[in-house]
């Protein structure tokens, strides 16, 4: 009872350093400060690694399973899918600065035309929309193995995640404030477990931290299982007892935007395997 009275404690420290005067620069060096504090041997570049940072032998059983990944297949998938020409000739590449290469480092964006956050996967439904083409359900399997193989030509490009502008600080703060917020029959939040109890068991899994998160989704389950960053969402909302939000809601693109910035100078790594 004492250590998670402390872990309450030190939460109420951490929101309180992430304060309503805080900038996202702040609240981002806050959190790392945060880690560094109960996390001190993991070094920030290996954020994007979560709970296998903290676990040699995981790490080790990782780095074997990524030699001949059980997804590769999957992924050329999603990469005949971004390479096959529109009905006008076109490709995804065409929609995409530089043919997409390094391009989702930079994703969420706040669009201030639009008022709304950007995603990815936003942009690939664009593309079709543009191109007269239809488009591929969020969160299913075909987003994922196809933005799986979008955001690998991203890879080791560093994530860098923009707020400028009232609107974009609006939303970065709605999705700050449902990281936060308190849901479901457990009470928990997402910082209950990623910020809070980083480092720590639930059942025999060990908690990773949030910084890195955003970095390496879409990611592959159980051999060839392809899951997005906002269907994990909907796991995390289902495993705390909350009813989940849509996958695409204005809440879920806040909270993606506001983990990704917070994810910034870390390097991309995607696709990756996770148990």
């Amino acid at each position: 009872m004492k250590h998670i009275i402390t872990s309450i404690f030190a939460g109420f420290l951490l929101i309180a350093s992430l304060g309503v005067h805080a900038g996202p620069e702040e609240d981002r060096k806050a959190l790392i400060d945060h880690y560094k504090q109960i996390l001190p041997n993991i070094e920030f570049d290996d954020y994007v690694l979560g709970a296998l940072a903290m676990n040699p032998e995981a790490k080790e059983q990782y780095d074997m399973v990524m030699e001949f990944p059980a997804h590769e297949a999957d992924v050329r998938q999603g990469g005949v899918h971004w390479e096959k020409p529109f009905r006008n000739g076109n490709k995804f590449a065409s929609c995409f600065k530089y043919g997409g290469i390094n391009a989702a480092a930079s994703y969420p964006y706040f669009d201030e035309k639009a008022g709304r956050v950007i995603t990815f996967e936003n942009a690939i439904n664009d593309c079709l929309k543009v191109n007269s083409e239809p488009e591929i359900k969020y969160g299913s399997k075909e987003m994922a193995l196809l933005t799986a193989y979008a955001k690998s030509l991203s890879d080791h490009a560093k994530v860098n995640i923009k707020v400028k502008g009232a609107g974009a600080l609006a939303a970065y703060e709605k999705g700050k404030q449902f990281y936060y917020q308190r849901q479901g029959q457990l009470n928990f939040s997402c910082a209950t477990c990623h910020v809070d109890n980083a480092g720590k068991y639930i059942r025999s899994e060990q908690l990773s931290m949030m910084i890195g998160q955003a970095s390496h989704f879409p990611l592959f389950r159980a051999g060839t299982e392809a899951v997005t960053l906002q269907a994990r969402f909907v796991g995390c909302q289902k495993n705390t007892r909350a009813e989940p939000k849509e996958i695409n809601s204005a809440e879920y693109n806040n909270l993606e935007y506001f983990m990704s910035y917070m994810s910034n100078g870390l390097k991309m790594q995607t696709p990756v395997f996770r148990k």
